[in-house]
């Protein structure tokens, strides 16, 4: 699985003109399921995201992780991060899962964030979404596992 994460202040996601999610401080994650992932590559890299220390502690260092703060994630799929470049102006996306196979590894990697007592806000799987964040630092890590 595939990952941008960004340390926020705010963020929210539009679907149709309605909000249908939204978080205060935390994390904005950005997810794709690629081919062949299983639901071991969505426990790794929830377990990785839960724990990683990108928020400032009292010293100002990166050192505290969205567990830590009590903090909050908005996950959003996009499977555009599965965009391949290397050839031409268009990006392609076979890498990405098949559709189905994307929609229930994104519901189960948002479930194993909130099984780590993560609040979680989602977006709408497949849907035409509106994001938007205050982007913190900005802090903003690729992640592929």
């Amino acid at each position: 699985m595939r990952a941008l994460i960004q340390r926020v202040t705010e963020s929210s996601v539009t679907v149709d003109g309605v909000v249908i999610g939204e978080i205060g401080a935390g994390l904005l994650i950005l997810v794709c399921a690629m081919q062949g992932d299983t639901q071991a590559n969505a426990d790794t890299l929830a377990a990785k995201i839960g724990k990683l220390r990108i928020f400032t502690d009292e010293a100002g260092k990166m050192n505290r992780s969205v567990l830590d703060t009590g903090g909050a994630t908005l996950v959003v799929s996009q499977f555009t991060l599965a965009a391949d470049t290397s050839r031409g102006n268009r990006p392609g996306f076979s890498t990405a899962a098949a559709p189905d196979e994307g929609r229930a590894l994104y519901e189960y990697f948002a479930d194993q964030i909130r099984g780590q007592g993560i609040k979680v806000a989602t977006g709408a799987f497949g849907a035409d979404m509106a994001v938007q964040l205050v982007n913190d630092g900005p802090v903003t890590i690729w992640m592929d596992v």
